[in-house]
């Protein structure tokens, strides 16, 4: 059975549905799966170079406790070969247009992020 495409879409920008939008990302890559993950409105925080969600506290106790973060998961999935897609649109509602982002990511649209799911999995977090 091929493997299906697998999009993420992640919206909100809480330290822990950015978080566990990589633990999927990179899971779904690391078994081969062609993965996109797609950021828009709060969620472009993740994408930020450097991204502020490596400051959050939860950050440091999921770590004290073994736990993969996101400063290790994000260029983890960059190596996956995960695409990284932050929304234009979601850029410019957050006032994040000019903000660095993280190396290899694009700024594209929803239709971006749809065509290159096509007729594959999309998750929403």
């Amino acid at each position: 059975m091929a493997l299906t495409r697998l999009g993420i879409l992640l919206e909100a920008g809480t330290h822990e549905r950015a978080h566990y939008a990589l633990v999927v990302a990179a899971g779904a890559a690391a078994l081969g799966r062609e993965t996109t993950l797609f950021v828009t409105n709060a969620g472009c925080r993740l994408l930020l170079d450097p991204t502020p969600l490596r400051d959050d506290p939860r950050e440091a106790r999921i770590v004290a406790r073994g736990v993969a973060g996101i400063a290790t998961l994000l260029p983890a999935c960059a190596e996956l070969g995960v695409r990284m897609i932050a929304c234009e649109a979601g850029l410019k509602a957050e006032g994040l247009v000019a903000a660095p982002l993280a190396t290899g990511v694009e700024v594209a649209g929803i239709a971006t992020f749809l065509s290159a799911v096509g007729d594959g999995q999309i998750v929403t977090l």
